[in-house]
């Protein structure tokens, strides 16, 4: 009876809290919709504004979870007058949420022919004295890889099965009792790996090579090389200190396994030779890295290359139309992040990106130019709240911030090298901030409301580092 009792009390508290959080969201959303149209906005951005920060703040609070709160944003938007239905359902058919998509699928077919234990057994049997041993070898592998791909949301699609893999050969299963902190944390080393190796090679995310043409107007010179020495030195203490705080923040149910490797090359033995959905997987999957590799100088689509993969696969039958069909998790990522994607997009596209930097940039004036560095720095990194795409943020706020630090009297080359170091590490502030992000969140592992204080937790973290100890370097660097 005291059990039933206890479940039913959760229960209400539960039903209260989520009330009281939609009550919230309803609050915050209305209030920006009534509000007088600032001076310098359109009524449409503003409108959109509104229903863009309701959708994210019902999913911090708990109010709604992300799908909901993206399907009731983009039918407001819509019924309102906000977008055209031709503008709001735009982001459907954009390459890379489809990319997304194909990824998820390919990754599942590396788990489900068994390559993907193998991989995992095989990291483990070399790292796997200790969970945090497991989470370098996230960064060390992914460090290796990054400058091939031009495209972190590809490069994701090739990491996130290793990880999946380390999670499962460690014994985390999604859930109650199943190691779930375990899993939370590689999945966020996963994430954070992505965007630290994104910082460290300027080949390694399609914005950096368009933040250093937009440097270049403000007499920056950005090129493989001189990104590699000025991001080296924070990149790879960010890259040393992240797995220790992120071991902190999500304490993994398991810390020490000393008798993991040899479990691991035990199950290695066990598996025997490789199959023949494993010989096919790993050739459809190095075929595609390579294309992805290539993807920029041989003028490929990295959406079609994923696309190739998937159909040698489903004609090879390692996977079937039934097993696509099981996948709903996917289609259910594949409309939030369309939706997300296309109200961010949107708002740039209305000036609301634009006003927010040029309103806030004016309050600057008169402060010492290394006041105006930090200030600069940290609205940044929080602006991408309002974004879905790391590129998108460059081509926004980018040249208005740097035009707003130089005039200042901010120094030009450490300024530009910050605010593109922070439009790679920010990409994990929200699960939504990076399309690779989504790999990892929606992996069973990572709550959204785990992966949004993770996020900011990290994002803040690197910002300190890059400051304290790579302002110091580049300085040191500026000519």
């Amino acid at each position: 009876m005291t059990t039933v009792t206890s479940v039913a009390a959760a229960d209400l508290a539960l039903k209260r809290r989520t009330a009281l959080a939609r009550a919230a969201t309803l609050l915050v959303v209305v209030s920006i919709w009534l509000v007088p149209v600032p001076e310098g906005l359109t009524l449409p951005a503003w409108r959109l504004f509104a229903l863009f920060i309701g959708a994210i703040f019902s999913v911090i609070v708990g109010a709604l979870p992300i799908l909901t709160a993206s399907i009731l944003s983009v039918s407001l938007a819509v019924l309102s007058g906000t977008l055209t239905p031709a503008k709001a359902y735009a982001g459907f058919a954009n390459p890379t949420i489809l990319l997304i998509v194909v990824a998820f699928l390919v990754a599942r077919a590396v788990v489900s022919c068994g390559l993907g234990a193998r991989l995992g057994h095989l990291v483990v049997s070399v790292f796997g004295r200790s969970t945090l041993g497991l989470s370098y070898s996230i960064f060390v592998v992914d460090g290796l890889i990054a400058p091939a791909f031009p495209s972190s949301t590809a490069r994701g699609g090739v990491l996130y099965p290793l990880v999946y893999s380390l999670a499962v050969a460690a014994g985390a299963k999604p859930g109650e009792g199943g190691r779930p902190r375990l899993g939370a944390f590689l999945m966020f080393s996963g994430m954070a790996s992505l965007s630290l190796s994104s910082a460290l090679w300027f080949t390694a995310m399609a914005g950096n090579p368009l933040g250093a043409e937009i440097a270049q107007t403000f007499g920056v010179n950005i090129n493989f090389g001189t990104w590699l020495l000025a991001a080296s030195v924070p990149t790879i203490a960010a890259m040393a200190l992240l797995p220790l705080l992120l071991y902190r923040l999500t304490s993994p149910d398991v810390s020490a396994t000393p008798g993991a490797p040899a479990a691991a090359r035990a199950a290695l033995a066990a598996l025997g030779p490789f199959g023949r959905n494993e010989k096919i997987v790993t050739a459809t999957f190095v075929g595609m890295v390579a294309l992805w590799a290539a993807a920029g100088s041989l003028g490929l689509d990295s959406t079609a290359v994923a696309f190739l993969g998937l159909g040698i696969l489903l004609a090879t039958r390692v996977l079937t139309p039934g097993d696509i069909a099981k996948e709903g998790d996917v289609l259910a990522t594949f409309i939030w992040f369309a939706v997300l994607y296309t109200l961010s997009g949107q708002l740039n596209e209305l000036g609301f990106m634009a006003y927010l930097g040029l309103r806030f940039a004016g309050a600057l004036g008169g402060l010492p130019w290394v006041a105006v560095y930090l200030i600069l720095a940290v609205a940044y990194v929080l602006l991408h709240y309002l974004f879905v795409s790391q590129t998108a943020h460059i081509l926004a706020l980018f040249g208005v911030f740097m035009d707003v630090g130089v005039k200042l009297g901010v120094p030009a080359m450490p300024l530009a090298f910050l605010l593109l170091f922070a439009s790679d590490f920010f990409s994990v502030i929200t699960p939504q901030g990076s399309a690779a992000n989504l790999l990892f969140v929606d992996s069973g592992y990572l709550p959204q409301k785990d992966a949004y204080r993770l996020g900011a937790i990290a994002t803040a973290f690197c910002l300190v580092v890059y400051l304290v100890v790579g302002t110091p370097w580049l300085l040191l660097l500026a000519p």
